[in-house]
C-alpha cells in the first residue's frame, strides 16, 4: 500500500534521478528539441520535492494535485503542462484513499495517462513521452489484473517505460519541435521518453 509519505518520497525521488541525469535529457533535447529539458525538469521536480518540506497536506490527491499545478507553473515548454496533467489527474482516483492499493494505483495511472493523450494529443509511435507512459501503463494493468504485488506491478511498468524510451530511438518524430526534423529526428532517443522513464523507476523504488 502507497500512503502519502510514499507519493512524497516518489516526488523526491524523481528529482533526485532528474537532477542526477539532468544533462543527459538537455543533451538529447539538444539533439532534436530545444535543448532544455533536462534543465526543466530538473527546476519543475525541485520545487515538487519541496512542497513536502514547506507545507502540510490532508491526502494524497491534494499533494498530488499542488505537485501537478507546481509543475505546470515551473516546467518550460510542452513538458510543463503535460507532467502536471498527469499529476493532476493522478490525483482524482486517489481522492478516498490514505492508503493505495494496486486497484487504485492502476486506477491513478490510467487517468494521468489519458490525461497526457488528451492535452497533448499523442499516438504510440509519435516519439514523445507517451511512448514510455503507454506501455507503461499497459504493464502495469496486465500485472494488477493478474494479482501481482504493488512492488511487482511497479517494476514491469519500470521495465516497460524503459523499452519503451529505447524504442523511440529510431522513430521519426510526429510531434513537437522534434517532427521539424522529419528523417533526421530519426537516431536520438526522445528526451521526454526519458524523463518519463526515470519518473516511472522512481515509483518503484518509493511506491511499494
Amino acid at each position: 500500500m502507497a500512503d502519502l509519505t510514499a507519493f512524497q518520497a516518489w516526488v523526491a525521488q524523481s528529482a533526485r534521478s532528474i537532477g542526477e541525469h539532468a544533462a543527459h535529457l538537455t543533451d538529447l533535447d539538444r539533439a532534436i528539441g530545444d535543448g532544455d529539458h533536462g534543465a526543466n525538469m530538473e527546476r519543475g521536480f525541485t520545487a515538487s520535492a519541496r512542497l513536502a518540506e514547506d507545507e502540510q497536506f490532508s491526502g494524497i490527491d491534494t499533494y498530488l494535485k499542488k505537485v501537478g499545478m507546481t509543475l505546470v507553473s515551473t516546467v518550460g515548454g510542452a513538458s510543463g503542462p503535460l507532467y502536471g496533467t498527469f499529476f493532476l489527474r493522478l490525483a482524482g482516483p486517489l481522492s478516498a484513499s490514505d492508503d493505495a492499493g494496486a486497484r487504485e494505483l492502476s486506477q491513478a495511472l490510467r487517468a494521468g495517462v489519458e490525461g497526457i493523450v488528451a492535452r497533448g494529443k499523442a499516438e504510440r509511435g509519435d516519439k514523445t513521452m507517451y511512448d514510455a507512459f503507454a506501455p507503461a501503463l499497459a504493464a502495469f494493468e496486465e500485472a494488477a489484473h493478474t494479482g501481482r504485488t504493488i512492488q511487482e506491478c511497479l517494476d514491469q511498468a519500470a521495465r516497460a517505460a524503459e523499452e519503451g524510451r529505447d524504442a523511440t530511438e529510431p522513430m521519426v518524430a510526429r510531434k513537437g519541435r522534434a517532427s521539424y526534423l522529419g528523417e533526421r529526428s530519426a537516431g536520438h532517443v526522445d528526451p521526454g521518453a526519458s524523463s518519463a522513464a526515470l519518473v516511472l523507476r522512481a515509483a518503484a523504488q518509493t511506491l511499494a
